[in-house]
């Protein structure tokens, strides 16, 4: 499996938040089907310093890169112009036998 690093930041428009807020439920059942297929490792919400939701970390796992990019195209979060600056990096996280 290769693992995939996203770091997405949020529009910063006025109506950004109101845009994650409407998708989210998409994108956590999106979410979690990934996770009952063994793709998802991480994810978390990045918080600006009120504690307001600006973006995303997750850690996904996929056969291919292509396979990956395919659920990029329909992440509810892309399609909702949510998420405005996409960070992607391949990333192995360390098995510490855990």
């Amino acid at each position: 499996m290769q693992q995939f690093i996203i770091y997405a930041l949020d529009h910063t428009d006025l109506d950004a938040l109101n845009r994650r807020m409407a998708a989210r439920p998409a994108h956590l059942e999106q979410m979690k089907n990934l996770r009952d297929n063994n793709n998802y490792v991480f994810g978390a919400a990045i918080l600006d310093e009120n504690e307001k939701m600006i973006g995303s970390n997750i850690i996904l796992q996929f056969d291919t890169e292509a396979a990956f990019y395919d659920y990029l195209k329909t992440e509810p979060y892309v399609l909702g112009v949510v998420w405005g600056n996409i960070k992607i990096n391949k990333t192995r996280v360390a098995n510490l036998g855990l």
